[in-house]
């Protein structure tokens, strides 16, 4: 049954188009945009604890994360995806999306037994996105593989929507090698099929690679639902820092979020030349204070 609060919510989105899943205060003040971590940002602290970074990611301003490294031997580090499930509710977290291995299943062999298993943590932690994370190198040399690769994105993205789930890729900066007068990322662009695949788009990869995010969006409306947000050190480029401190203009990337489709917006870092803790806080500071309000 949906609540009163439930409903107001889903009003709002269709509405206004919200671009991001907007929160809505018991005291009935203005929605806020939920923000999201990916975990692989703190892939160093949250091996030794992940009970404690948890709940540091809660007490910097985040209400979604994504999570990396999923193993269906050794699970969340460590954890059960219900126990994982369960330390994040207790800190009032959503686990949207999740980095999952797909090098067995792209590969020749199409192997299936980990997706199945992907497919079943995902599940647990109700994610909205399955999102493939790399390619492996060997699997993307031409024009003709990536034609490949669209496909078996196309196969795995309708297997993902019969599970509730939506797949979704997540780029480097590789995808935009030229094959003729395309890309990589073009030909996955073109020969997936939007209702099976979206995608997360990284914009500081698309900055490094020379490409304009603008753009991507205005020939592709509405494919890009999750953003990966990382500033591009001023000194030097291949660096993350801390976002609004960096040479990316997100102000203007933000305020063509609608063309986008953005559903939601994830940071990440890298690299620090600060406490990984007062780098997310940072983070997340500017974002919503700066950032998220172009978006409206």
């Amino acid at each position: 049954m949906i609540n009163r609060r439930s409903f107001i919510q889903q009003a709002v989105l269709m509405a206004a188009g919200a671009a991001i899943l907007p929160q809505v205060s018991c005291a009935g003040s203005a929605p806020e945009k939920r923000l999201g971590l990916q975990l692989y940002t703190l892939r160093n602290e949250i091996s030794k604890d992940v009970v404690k970074v948890l709940e540091r990611v809660a007490a910097s301003g985040y209400q979604e994360v994504e999570v990396f490294g999923y193993s269906p031997s050794t699970h969340f580090w460590g954890f059960s995806p219900s126990a994982f499930a369960e330390i994040l509710d207790s800190n009032n977290l959503k686990a949207i999306s999740g980095h999952y291995d797909f090098d067995e299943y792209l590969g020749p062999e199409t192997k299936m037994q980990r997706f199945d298993a992907y497919l079943n943590a995902a599940s647990v932690l109700k994610h909205r996105y399955l999102t493939i994370p790399y390619l492996n190198e060997k699997l993307r040399s031409s024009a003709d593989d990536y034609k490949r690769l669209a496909e078996k994105f196309n196969r795995a993205g309708e297997k993902c929507l019969k599970s509730g789930l939506q797949l979704a890729y997540h780029n480097h900066d590789f995808e935009f090698q030229q094959f003729g007068n395309t890309t990589g990322y073009d030909i996955l662009l073109a020969e997936t099929d939007p209702k099976f695949v979206k995608f997360e788009l990284d914009l500081y990869w698309v900055v490094r690679a020379g490409r304009d995010p603008i753009d991507l969006f205005s020939k592709n409306k509405g494919r890009f639902e999750l953003w990966h947000v990382k500033d591009m050190d001023k000194q030097n480029p291949a660096l993350n820092t801390e976002v609004g401190s960096g040479s990316i203009d997100f102000a203007k990337i933000f305020a063509s979020a609608r063309l986008s489709g953005v559903k939601n917006v994830i940071i990440e870092q890298e690299n620090f030349s600060i406490d990984p803790f007062e780098s997310i806080s940072k983070s997340a500071n500017f974002t919503r204070s700066n950032l998220l309000p172009k978006m409206r």
